[in-house]
C-alpha cells in the first residue's frame, strides 16, 4: 500500500503522539509498504527512515497546516491517508489527543474554581481555541472517514460530544515494543542509574515521566511526597518536561525538595522504568498512556488514574492501583501502602508485564493495518456498485450490469478513485 502520515511534528522526542507515529512510520516500512509523511517539520533521528519526507515549512498556524496538508496529500497517489489528529482531509482520523474538548474542560477544572468562569470566557476568544473549533468542524464531518479511538472512554466522547457515528469508530489500543521495556533492563541499569540519582536500594523510587506536569497530575505527587508518613521512605523522579523550576520551587515549598528529583527530557526512559519500583501517573486526562504501557511492559506496578484510558486494561489490584481522584493526595498515600511490600510488588509487576505483553506493538499495527484493509474493501465495493450501474436508455432506470468489471483492483489509489464515501459497518477492533 501506499500509505501517507499526517502530523505535524515527526520527531519521536516531542511527545507520545510524534513517538508512536514514527514507530509505526518504521514498521510499515518494514512490512514493505510505501510510506509517505506529510510534516512541518522533521526530528534528526528519522534522518535514516526509507519514508518519502512531504515538508510544509512555512506553515503559521493549525487551519493552515490542515489546508497545506489537504493539498499536498490530494496531489499524491496513495491508497490511504492516515490522519493523527492534525488535518481534516484523510480516510483514517486518529486524534492522538483524544477529545480536544474534554481536554480543554480538563484543564479548565485544574484552575482556581473562581478563575474556571473567566478561562472559559476568555478561551472562546482567543486565537489559538477559535483555530480549534474550525478544525473540529472539519476533522468531524460526516464524510465516511473512519475515526480510531484509542479505548472505549475516547470513542465515547468522540460520540457524545463530536458526533462521529459509532459504526464509524474503531476501538485500537495503544501497543508497544515489549522487547526494548523489558524486565531483564533492571539486572542490568537498576543499581547504576539508583546510584547516578542518589536513591538507596531500601528507597521506594517512584517514576513519572511526562512533559505537561499539571494535567498528568505532579502537582498532587508533590503534595504527597510532603506528606508521606510511611515506613519505608520514598523518592520521586520526574522525567520529561523543559521548565521544572517552577515545580522544583514548589517541591522544596511544601518541604519535599529533597524527596524529588527533576530529570528533564531524556533520550531514553529505558533505564529510569529499570531503576524504579512503582509508575505513578495520576493523570487528568489521558486517551491511552504509552508510558504507563511502557511501565507494565518493564514489569512496574502502575497506580494512575481512572481518567486514562489504559486504565481500561487494568485490573485494579492485580496489576496496579486506580484512582478515583487524581488530584486527592490522600487517597494516592492509602493505595501506595500495599506497593511498600516487596512481594506484592512482584507479583503485581509479573501480572503487569503477562498485560503488555497483550498489547505489543506488532499487535498494534497488526490492527492498524486491518482498518486500512476495511476501507479499501468498502472503497472497492462502493466503487464496484457505482461502475456497474448505468441508465437504460429505453427505459430511463438504473440496472445493474453483472457482467462489468468488479471494480478497481487492490492497491488502486484514492487519487484514481476520487474518494467515494465508503459505506459504514457497526463493529470496532479490540
Amino acid at each position: 500500500m501506499r500509505v501517507g502520515l499526517v502530523i505535524e511534528q515527526f520527531d519521536p522526542r516531542r511527545g507520545g503522539a510524534e513517538q508512536w507515529t514514527a514507530q509505526f512510520a518504521a514498521a510499515l516500512c518494514v512490512r514493505g509498504h510505501e510510506v509517505h509523511v506529510i510534516a512541518r517539520g522533521f526530528g534528526s533521528q528519522t534522518a535514516g527512515m526509507p519514508i518519502v519526507r512531504h515538508l510544509l515549512d512555512g506553515v503559521r498556524c493549525r487551519v493552515d497546516f490542515a489546508r497545506a496538508s489537504e493539498e499536498t496529500s490530494r496531489s499524491l497517489d496513495l491508497d490511504i491517508v492516515h490522519d493523527m489528529g492534525c488535518g481534516w482531509h484523510c480516510d483514517i482520523f486518529q486524534p492522538h489527543g483524544g477529545s480536544r474538548r474534554v481536554a480543554a474542560r480538563q484543564n479548565i477544572l485544574l484552575a482556581p474554581r473562581w478563575l474556571q468562569p473567566i478561562k472559559r470566557a476568555v478561551n472562546s476568544l482567543l486565537p489559538r481555541y477559535r483555530q480549534f473549533d474550525a478544525l473540529l468542524k472539519r476533522q468531524y464531518a460526516d464524510d465516511g472517514r473512519t475515526v480510531i479511538a484509542l479505548s472505549r472512554r475516547v470513542a465515547g466522547d468522540l460520540a457524545d460530544l463530536h458526533g462521529v457515528p459509532c459504526e464509524r469508530i474503531r476501538l485500537v489500543y495503544n501497543g508497544i515494543d515489549t522487547q526494548r521495556f523489558f524486565p531483564r533492563h533492571r539486572a542490568e541499569l537498576r543499581e547504576s542509574f539508583r546510584s547516578r540519582l542518589g536513591v538507596a536500594d531500601e528507597t521506594l523510587l517512584l517514576l513519572i515521566v511526562a512533559h505537561n506536569y499539571r494535567l498528568k497530575g505532579v502537582p498532587m505527587l508533590l503534595e504527597a511526597m510532603a506528606a508521606w508518613r510511611h515506613s519505608r521512605p520514598a523518592h520521586l523522579v520526574v522525567v520529561g518536561g523543559k521548565h521544572p523550576g517552577r515545580y522544583q520551587r514548589a517541591a522544596r515549598r511544601l518541604g519535599a525538595g529533597a524527596s524529588v528529583t527533576f530529570v528533564g527530557s531524556v533520550e531514553d526512559p529505558v533505564a529510569y522504568y529499570s531503576a524504579a519500583d512503582v509508575y505513578v501517573h495520576p493523570t487528568y486526562y489521558d486517551p491511552c498512556s504509552l508510558v504507563v504501557l511502557e511501565a507494565l511492559a518493564a514489569g512496574l506496578p502502575v497506580l494512575t488514574s481512572r481518567e486514562n484510558g489504559v486504565s481500561e486494561l487494568i485490573e485494579d489490584g492485580r496489576e496496579g492501583f486506580l484512582l478515583d481522584n487524581p488530584g486527592n493526595s490522600e487517597e494516592f498515600l492509602q493505595r501506595m501502602a500495599p506497593l511498600l511490600d516487596d512481594n506484592r510488588r512482584a507479583a503485581m509487576g509479573q501480572a503487569a508485564r503477562r498485560l503488555a505483553h497483550c498489547h505489543s506493538f506488532d499487535r498494534n499495527v497488526d490492527e492498524i493495518v486491518a482498518v486500512y484493509e476495511e476501507v479499501l474493501r468498502e472503497r472497492r465495493a462502493a466503487a464496484m456498485g457505482a461502475t456497474n450501474l448505468f441508465i437504460c436508455r429505453r427505459t430511463g432506470e438504473g440496472v445493474i450490469d453483472e457482467t462489468l468489471s468488479s471494480g478497481p483492483a487492490a492497491g488502486e489509489s484514492s487519487k484514481a478513485q476520487g474518494r467515494p464515501t465508503p459505506p459504514t459497518r457497526s463493529g470496532a477492533i479490540r
